[in-house]
């Protein structure tokens, strides 16, 4: 099983990451923009701490599903 993180950039400066799930969940989206003064929304921050917390996502539910495998 592979948890994916795919980064998003249809508009330059702006995208998301979407940490893709394996067993069939939907996926998470963490939104990020690079020009501040764009953001209408507030979740969203710049690509570096996007790409952060999808990791962080990804880590976690890797180390769940390490743990769920070993039993």
């Amino acid at each position: 099983m592979k948890i994916r993180i795919i980064r998003h950039e249809v508009v330059p400066e702006s995208g998301s990451f979407e940490v893709r799930f394996p067993d069939g969940r939907p996926s998470r989206y963490f939104y990020w923009d690079n020009i501040p003064s764009r953001w209408l929304r507030p979740d969203l921050t710049d690509s570096e701490a996007a790409k952060t917390e999808a990791l962080q996502l990804a880590r976690a539910e890797l180390n769940k599903l390490d743990s769920q495998s070993r039993r």
